[in-house]
């Protein structure tokens, strides 16, 4: 294979590589985090803080109980 044509199969290469390089930064890095997204959607709103309540009472539940050894 003539040198000046891998040289331009390489730079071809290379320059599809850059561009799927570009594509997966854009793709990992989101401009704005989801949870910023959603941040405040829920703020006063007495059925959510109703549901939040409920879930730590759940989670409470779930605890095992502490039992204290007792020294005689």
């Amino acid at each position: 294979m003539a040198s000046s044509k891998l040289e331009s199969r390489v730079a071809i290469l290379e320059a599809e590589l850059t561009r799927l390089k570009n594509k997966i930064e854009t793709i990992e890095r989101p401009a704005q985090p989801w949870w910023e997204k959603i941040a405040g959607t829920f703020a006063d709103d007495p059925i959510y803080d109703e549901a939040m309540k409920m879930g730590r009472q759940y989670r409470k539940s779930q605890k095992p109980k502490s039992t204290k050894l007792r020294k005689d």
